[in-house]
């Protein structure tokens, strides 16, 4: 777990897709742990641009996601242990969106929001 925690509390970003919360770097070093096969993050600073904000609500640190109530609540229970936001600001480009569709993922927007 302590590869995906926040080394700094400067430049912290989440992931749109998972809100998984870490800073820019760790995002640009390791993209994100959940997402790195659709997104894509690694290396990649226009992608971790594109796929992550720096506006967040709510923080959740999960130890055991599969075994949390919260985790479940929040639809991240398959995810990795970490410190995940609650409401993340924002949403993935069009292209990323429909890359997402073609591997038969359906997105939700984690900004409380619905697609209309």
């Amino acid at each position: 777990m302590a590869s995906v925690l926040p080394k700094d509390k400067r430049q912290l970003r989440s992931c749109m897709l998972c809100s998984l919360v870490k800073n820019s770097y760790q995002f640009r070093q390791n993209g994100c742990e959940n997402c790195e096969d659709l997104l894509r993050m690694r290396g990649r600073p226009g992608a971790v641009a594109d796929c992550t904000s720096p506006i967040f609500d709510g923080i959740v640190a999960l130890t055991n996601p599969a075994e949390s109530w919260v985790a479940r609540y929040n639809h991240i229970e398959k995810f990795v242990p970490g410190i995940y936001a609650s409401y993340v600001s924002g949403r993935l480009p069009p292209d990323i969106v429909d890359r997402l569709e073609r591997n038969g993922i359906i997105y939700h927007p984690r900004d409380g929001t619905a697609d209309e």
